[in-house]
């Protein structure tokens, strides 16, 4: 029994990467209760694009798709989830620092609305707990951009175009959502894209960020290709 628990201890052992939140979460709460006297973040686009309340889906489902990669490749490649951790936490880290340094806000939101759709009503009640501050980058852009660059590089979801396009719509739909609710100025947006460009060659190019386990995940692959299993 002791032995059991101790080989599940072992085989999760990445499972320490969660503890992030701890970091994250006190952090981001901190900053959305004491953030009040901020940096106004607009462009002359954000005045142009209308406020579309149906866009509340893409961007609740966005905890849903991040989640759901990060629990996939938890179980199922232990390299891929690191990589893919390396690329969101640190894109959220910088975030937090941004906010903490330049404290940020917008003034876009809505004061009339135009129905009273179940939408809008989601969108009031997302408004309520989510302040209009601590913007960019947008973490919703930059993690579902992530996301997706973490399922176009699994190598098992690689292989499902279907997947792989419903992945990309999902990606497209939330990023456009935190401009049509409202949540985000375009500069939060291109922020993101921006940041994401940084990130990606050095997490998925860069072997520097390569762990060991990746490292040790390919060469037995290449053993096994070099000498397959004949029963």
């Amino acid at each position: 029994m002791k032995g059991s628990f101790q080989n599940l201890c072992k085989k999760y052992s990445h499972a320490i990467w969660f503890s992030y939140a701890l970091l994250y979460l006190p952090w981001f709460i901190y900053l959305e209760k004491n953030v009040t006297d901020y940096h106004v973040v607009h462009m002359d686009i954000d005045d142009k694009i209308p406020f579309l309340s149906v866009f509340v889906i893409p961007y609740f489902l966005w905890f849903l798709y991040v989640a759901a990669v990060v629990i996939y490749e938890f179980f199922v490649s232990v390299p891929e989830f690191k990589r893919n951790c390396t690329f969101l936490f640190t894109g959220m880290t910088i975030f937090l620092i941004v906010s903490t340094i330049y404290p940020n806000g917008h003034h876009l939101r809505p004061v009339i609305y135009t129905d009273n759709s179940i939408f809008t009503q989601w969108v009031k009640a997302l408004y309520e707990t989510d302040t209009a501050t601590n913007l960019f980058p947008s973490i919703h852009v930059y993690n579902s951009i992530g996301t997706h660059m973490a399922v176009r590089h699994s190598k098992t979801l690689k292989k499902h175009k279907g997947i792989q396009a419903v992945s990309f719509v999902l990606m497209l739909s939330i990023c456009m959502s935190t401009v049509f609710l409202k949540q985000h100025s375009m500069f939060d947006v291109i922020t993101a894209i921006i940041l994401c460009c940084v990130m990606y060659p050095l997490v998925y190019k860069n072997e520097l960020f390569a762990t060991s386990s990746q490292v040790s995940e390919e060469q037995e692959e290449q053993v096994d290709y070099r000498h397959p299993n004949q029963n």
